[in-house]
């Protein structure tokens, strides 16, 4: 609490200490409730709302290990395809596949992977309904190219919903410098007026963005405490690193190091996430 005198408008620690405390306990336990944070399920509220219907055609650039691919063929019934550069993300949400398949076996005729990368889609140009792109483009260099592949891919109706983290204000350039190498960050693509400026390049329309902030780690931190944990492992790391990186070696200590803070700045407000629903403009917009 910044307190100032009348006289020279410097901070009065006099005046802090005597203020303050008469109002501390009350100011704790308004911190104490909830603001009612949206978590990740956001993602899929925002299809809903989209209506689109049975059997539409998605890609899921970046599916990782398959699991929201096979959440919106479920959820929605959606034929989707999920695609990823890294060979064991592919073998993995194979065998996520099959599992769902044994109580579902429908999915198998609607969901199918293959290695593909943001920049070089496999799929027919005007093709989809709906692409699907969460947390990954910060590791990407040619967001041109990405947003240029979006747009292609898509139908005239098509849609893309894009979930991207960025850096701000807040987070120290060697706090970055670090974050961005650790975790395979491109710097410019952590950047907001970068995606935009290439979204527009791309010919597609921002029919909305919401600023999710700090919004999913206070909702997983009230859910379940993890980000206290990821808190209190990166103490660990940070007090004994000679400990870890015995044991794991210096690229692991790094990554988990890196990891942990990812979601520590998230909550102080360093990272804040965005989400865009993108469609295309018309030749003539």
């Amino acid at each position: 609490m910044q307190n100032r005198s009348n006289s020279d408008n410097h901070f009065s620690l006099e005046a802090s200490y005597d203020e303050y405390p008469r109002i501390e306990e009350e100011f704790q336990a308004v911190l104490d409730l909830s603001l009612k944070p949206s978590g990740p399920e956001l993602l899929y509220e925002v299809v809903g709302e989209l209506q689109l219907p049975g059997g539409a055609a998605v890609i899921d650039v970046g599916c990782g290990e398959g699991k929201h691919a096979l959440a919106l063929a479920t959820r929605f019934g959606f034929a989707v395809h999920g695609i990823d550069p890294v060979p064991r993300h592919i073998d993995l949400s194979d065998a996520r596949l099959a599992e769902a398949a044994s109580a579902q076996p429908e999915l198998s005729q609607r969901v199918h992977f293959e290695p593909g990368t943001a920049e070089k889609i496999p799929a027919e140009d005007g093709s989809c309904d709906l692409v699907w792109c969460r947390d990954v483009l910060v590791h990407v260099a040619d967001l041109d190219q990405v947003y240029a592949e979006f747009r292609r891919v898509l139908k005239e109706t098509g849609h893309a919903l894009v979930y991207q983290m960025f850096g701000t204000d807040r987070i120290e350039p060697r706090e970055a410098a670090w974050l961005w190498a650790t975790m395979g960050v491109v710097p410019e693509s952590a950047s907001p007026e970068r995606t935009e400026e290439a979204i527009a390049n791309a010919g597609l329309r921002v029919d909305s963005c919401v600023d999710v902030g700090s919004a999913w780690g206070e909702f997983t931190e009230e859910q379940s405490g993890d980000g206290t944990r990821q808190l209190l492992h990166a103490a660990r790391l940070i007090r004994s690193p000679g400990q870890y990186i015995a044991q794991f070696g210096q690229a692991a200590y790094d990554l988990m190091l890196g990891d942990c803070l990812w979601h520590v700045y998230r909550m102080l407000g360093k990272l804040s996430g965005r989400i865009y629903l993108l469609s295309k403009q018309s030749d003539a917009g």
